[in-house]
């Protein structure tokens, strides 16, 4: 291909001198946003501290919290009493009393075997001293009045700390080791006691065993079926508390579609007061239109602390909180929509003599209501998610007792199935809104 001569490239230049001459900004402007981004990335790096915040930051706390949400921890304290290892447990016992433990082994010397794994790392307790195995080699900790003393040639995994000694083995538990007791933590995977806690006649039994016990026609209760009793059983888990995370979330989903629905039916008529095409008042559409933007512009979480203040914590504040701020929201989107209708419909019912509401009714109606539908199921779908976030500062659900387990800073397996529980509600509730939409506009496509 021949090269064009210099007359040939003026007249292109004269012709198209956008294409041959562009300005700064369209031969550099990428160069120079991603440039600013990466300044303002350094300054905010330094702004806000980011690397003393991540060098300082806890994460061993972080790792062990991480493990608490798919594993459990039995949590006994072998204390010495009378020249005998005596084990006590927390009130959130994993085992019932009197049950054998296949790691945790008494002796009839009033001597103490705790197993992490495999006999190659255990405990061999006594109230004079503690034999620690690390991959099979004794370790021996002596007691003494005041102190426990760990061996000059101990491994890194078995640390003097002061008066006690630490000995940690990884993800099967860690064990502290004083004069008086050793406190233990057993860790293994899953949720301990999901299905039923200790006291309950069922405990032992697993999913499949359950269901097994569902179908079986011999009953262990007389008083009611076996379906009957593994329900009542579970719902009834002190230790899980089913019954009421399960009320918690059903009061979340109740503030979700009780506050959209509210606030769907208020901004329904209060958009055509702010639609200039179908309210001629200029001073109305402007007044509805600033306060939509007013209650708007106040965050969710916000009204939420507000009216948890005047009504006190529950659902009631959370439907508030939700009413408000999407009465503004969807009186917006509501506005606008109306602002964009095809006004040939709405002549043709006018020019038959309908009165102005039947004008609205049979000419405006029918063109927004399949944008007015889909809004209002998204903003639903939306504020099962919001719900959760605004229970937590006081309006109930399972917000307020997410919050309240997490307080407890050690009952992080619960947090995960309350976590797990609100993400299949909110991807099942999402499917169905999505479902909806599209029927609700291939139905109006037609």
């Amino acid at each position: 291909m021949s090269s064009l001569s210099v007359a040939e490239r003026s007249r292109l230049a004269l012709a198209y001198p956008e294409a041959l001459h562009k300005s700064f900004f369209q031969r550099w402007g990428l160069a120079v946003g991603l440039g600013a981004v990466v300044l303002y990335l350094v300054f905010c790096w330094f702004f806000f501290n980011v690397g003393p915040a991540l060098q300082n930051g806890k994460w061993d706390r972080a790792s062990i919290m991480l493990q608490d949400w798919f594993s459990w921890r039995a949590q006994p304290r072998l204390r010495f009493q009378e020249g005998a290892v005596v084990p006590q447990w927390s009130s959130r016992a994993q085992y019932p009393e009197g049950v054998p433990i296949d790691w945790l082994t008494p002796h009839d010397d009033g001597t103490m075997t705790v197993t992490f794994g495999s006999d190659a790392d255990r405990l061999e307790i006594s109230t004079t001293a503690v034999v620690v195995y690390v991959d099979g080699k004794p370790y021996t900790v002596a007691i003494t009045g005041d102190a426990a003393v760990a061996p000059g040639d101990a491994p890194a995994t078995l640390v003097q700390d002061r008066q006690k000694v630490l000995v940690d083995y990884g993800f099967e538990g860690q064990a502290e080791i004083r004069d008086n007791q050793v406190y233990v933590q057993r860790r293994f995977f899953g949720w301990a006691n999901f299905l039923y806690d200790t006291k309950s006649v069922l405990w032992g039994n697993d999913l499949f065993s359950s269901i097994g016990i569902a179908v079986s026609g011999d009953r262990l209760d007389p008083e009611r079926s076996n379906i009957q009793l593994i329900v009542g059983e579970f719902l009834g888990n002190q230790a899980w508390q089913h019954a009421d995370i399960l009320v918690k979330l059903l009061q979340t989903l109740v503030m979700a579609f009780v506050g959209t629905l509210f606030a769907t039916l208020i901004a329904f008529p209060l958009a055509f007061l702010a639609a200039c095409t179908i309210t001629a008042s200029r001073p109305v559409n402007w007044l509805m239109k600033r306060f939509f933007d007013v209650i708007r512009s106040v965050d969710m979480l916000i009204w939420a602390l507000f009216f948890t203040r005047g009504f006190g914590p529950g659902p009631i504040p959370g439907i508030a909180a939700i009413l408000f701020t999407d009465t503004g929201a969807l009186g917006k989107v509501y506005a606008e929509a109306l602002e964009n209708i095809d006004d040939r419909q709405r002549e043709g019912v006018r020019s038959v003599g309908a009165s102005g509401g039947a004008v609205n009714r049979y000419g405006v109606v029918p063109q927004v209501l399949p944008v007015f539908v889909s809004q209002s199921l998204y903003f639903w779908e939306s504020n099962t998610r919001s719900a959760t976030i605004i229970g937590a500062v006081g309006a109930g659900g399972i917000g307020l007792k997410l919050l309240e387990t997490m307080g407890t800073n050690s009952d992080w397996d619960k947090v995960a199935y309350m976590v797990l529980l609100i993400l299949f509600i909110v991807f099942l509730f999402d499917n169905i809104s999505n479902v909806i939409r599209q029927r609700l506009i291939g139905t109006t496509s037609h």
